[in-house]
């Protein structure tokens, strides 16, 4: 009974945690859009396919934001590495979240990918798909070794961008045709050439997040495979240039726009603490009371092993500990 009710504190301490970082960036963080009415106008009303730029440590954490702030954080979907199915907790509720899986080896992806694709298709809610279709984070060696790929297939040079796989983006285009209504074409700054980590949010430091919207109707995409990667290369080049123009000018074109902030996730978040922390301190006080030192070293044990998930799971986020996916995979053939 004991040894589960330490299981029990380890896990909800770690989810305080984790609900505390997603906390500080729904409810604290301010963040700007740079679009137009008509698309801020479609946001949270239709199945859209997202494309983010992934430069940055905590990118994801803006996605979940503006999922959260129009109502779709619920059903907010990501084609993602598979190794963070095995990070304690938030790869675990990824699973049962739905969340897509792959190996970043197509002939291995291909059945899971588009299994998990289908099943989405017929998902009663609003799904917002998230894609990172450079594969992997932006790192300064990633991209000499991805402009060296670009260079030998004849594509334009980006300069703050890897060259985008393009199998995920064109299987995922045809396999929710007549589900998906866009894709949405998101591009990440943050004020002041700031560097965000998730360290930085634990400490408290405030960062202002910039994101230009593009709306592309699913129309406009081609259904040929081929022309859907060219499609996207071409969407990449843009990027770029949005980058350049963010870079020079501290703004992205287009109408500004600052999503209300809602109170649900505060309310949650201060209802769960208090339901769970008051019983769990009790206990706490109850397991040093006790003097045994049994008891009280197996505690301290198996705080250490939320201390390690919660550790693990910042270790992910952080690019210079991030995979050398990348370095060599761009030179095999996608």
């Amino acid at each position: 009974f004991v040894v589960h009710l330490l299981i029990g504190f380890v896990f909800v301490v770690s989810g305080l945690i984790i609900n505390s970082i997603q906390l500080c960036t729904l409810v604290l963080w301010p963040c700007t859009l740079f679009a137009d009415r008509a698309t801020v106008g479609h946001f949270g009303k239709e199945h859209v396919v997202i494309v983010l730029n992934h430069n940055f440590e905590i990118d994801f954490l803006c996605g979940w934001t503006m999922c959260e702030r129009f109502g779709v954080l619920g059903s907010s979907k990501v084609l993602a590495k598979r190794e963070l199915l095995y990070v304690p907790l938030i790869g675990w509720t990824w699973y049962f979240l739905e969340i897509v899986f792959c190996k970043r080896k197509w002939e291995e992806d291909r059945d899971a990918v588009i299994k998990g694709l289908r099943r989405l298709a017929g998902y009663p809610e609003y799904v917002w798909f998230l894609l990172y279709c450079e594969g992997t984070r932006f790192t300064e060696k990633k991209h000499r070794v991805s402009m060296e790929v670009a260079a030998s297939k004849g594509l334009p040079v980006l300069k703050y961008h890897l060259l985008p796989r393009t199998k995920g983006f064109t299987t995922a285009v045809q396999c929710l045709r007549g589900t998906v209504a866009a894709v949405y074409d998101v591009t990440l700054n943050f004020r002041g050439n700031k560097n965000p980590s998730l360290l930085g949010i634990l400490y408290g430091k405030k960062y202002e997040a910039d994101m230009c919207v593009r709306r592309f109707p699913l129309e406009e995409i081609p259904l040929d495979e081929k022309e859907a990667a060219q499609w996207l290369h071409k969407l990449y080049q843009e990027k770029d240039a949005l980058q350049e123009m963010y870079n020079q000018k501290g703004v992205f074109p287009g109408e500004q726009f600052k999503p209300a902030r809602r109170p649900w996730t505060l309310l949650n978040f201060l209802f769960w603490a208090t339901l769970l922390l008051s019983p769990l301190f009790s206990f706490v006080l109850g397991v040093f009371a006790s003097g045994s030192p049994l008891l009280i070293l197996t505690f301290l044990g198996f705080v250490g092993a939320a201390s390690f998930g919660v550790r693990r799971l910042i270790g992910v986020t952080e690019i210079e500990k991030g995979s050398s996916y990348g370095n060599q995979e761009f030179k095999k053939k996608e």
